[in-house]
């Protein structure tokens, strides 16, 4: 039985462009995207996080905890195959290698329920993604997602001013995950708070926000990312460590277009991306570090497989010795499907 009948590629999609230093039309995404994440690999720099629902030029930073930042040279258009870019460096410096991480949502209206309404939204049932913009009440508030099904991971920036850390919420974080809030722009643990997100997991029509000022101030502004499972597209889990070469396997049910990482117990650690495109021969993999804006590190630590990836390092940052793991992966291709494509061994 085929997990999903689509080509994963038509809703998540990695891809690398040379920078021009002037305006620059990037196409080749294969649709047009509605969050587009992009890093300068040969420069240090910031990563540029920007979504359809804010708007073009509106860009936060993963690796900092700065307010919005409005850049009229940096990502100026959404196209039907991708994206413009100015001539600011971290988008676009001139012969630099650049990637982009391409999210396909949508669906703008239809919305209801929850006891906070977004000013706007983007989202996308077959793929479980949606992005929420909304304004905090400072009390307990629930904001309906429209997935159909809970996200296992939530994303939540404030963007009105800085000083603020990002917050995530991953279901595979702790036995009590709801409790707990990782920082996607420092390399800290997971801290025990349920000021973030109440002690309540999301469900299937919402999820549920508190009054840490992270992501319920009132009166401030905020965006949200969520992420819902979809078998043979999208996992979202957790591995333990065993500090060998021969490392854990993590099954995904697909081969990972994309994978990101992060310790969460036991030491602090940087986060990680891995991606499809910029792989080299497994293990030797590039490596990307959200909370970072170092350049692109070739390192020998993840294989991607048919149906998932492997561990094969020592390094505490992916496989320290019962050291606990969350991480996100989107697919390449599933390893049963039913649109012609799927995962084989590399």
């Amino acid at each position: 039985m085929a997990y999903i009948s689509f080509q994963p590629s038509d809703f998540f999609n990695a891809l690398l462009y040379t920078g021009t230093g002037a305006s620059n039309a990037v196409t080749g995404v294969g649709f047009q995207p509605d969050m587009v994440w992009i890093k300068n690999r040969t420069a240090s720099g910031d990563h540029s996080l920007q979504d359809a629902v804010r708007g073009t030029t509106k860009t936060i930073i993963p690796n900092g905890n700065d307010e919005e930042q409005t850049y009229t040279n940096g990502l100026t258009a959404f196209g039907a195959d991708g994206f413009t870019v100015g001539s600011q460096a971290i988008f676009n410096g001139d012969t630099n290698k650049i990637v982009s991480w391409n999210w396909k949502a949508g669906t703008t209206t239809g919305l209801s329920g929850g006891t906070l309404t977004p000013t706007a939204y983007s989202i996308n049932t077959t793929s479980g993604f949606g992005i929420y913009q909304y304004t905090g009440t400072g009390s307990v508030a629930t904001i309906a997602h429209g997935l159909g099904v809970a996200p296992e991971c939530v994303i939540v920036k404030r963007t009105d001013t800085g000083g603020n850390n990002w917050a995530v919420y991953h279901a595979s974080n702790t036995a009590d995950p709801a409790s707990e809030v990782l920082a996607l722009n420092t390399d800290a643990v997971t801290d025990d708070d349920v000021n973030n997100w109440n002690d309540t997991k999301p469900d299937a029509t919402v999820f549920t926000i508190k009054s840490d000022t992270k992501v319920n101030g009132s009166g401030n502004t905020y965006i949200a990312y969520c992420f819902a499972p979809i078998k043979g597209y999208s996992k979202f889990g957790s591995y333990i460590g065993n500090n060998s070469t021969d490392g854990p396997v993590c099954y995904t049910g697909f081969r990972p277009a994309m994978i990101i990482r992060k310790r969460s117990l036991g030491s602090t650690e940087d986060w990680a991306i891995l991606d499809n495109k910029r792989l080299g021969y497994n293990p030797n993999n590039a490596y990307l570090f959200p909370n970072e804006p170092q350049a692109e590190s070739d390192l020998e630590r993840i294989d991607f497989n048919s149906n998932g990836f492997k561990l094969r390092t020592t390094d505490d940052g992916d496989n320290a010795s019962a050291g606990t793991y969350l991480y996100m992966a989107f697919a390449e291709f599933p390893i049963v499907s039913s649109n012609s494509k799927a995962g084989t061994a590399r």
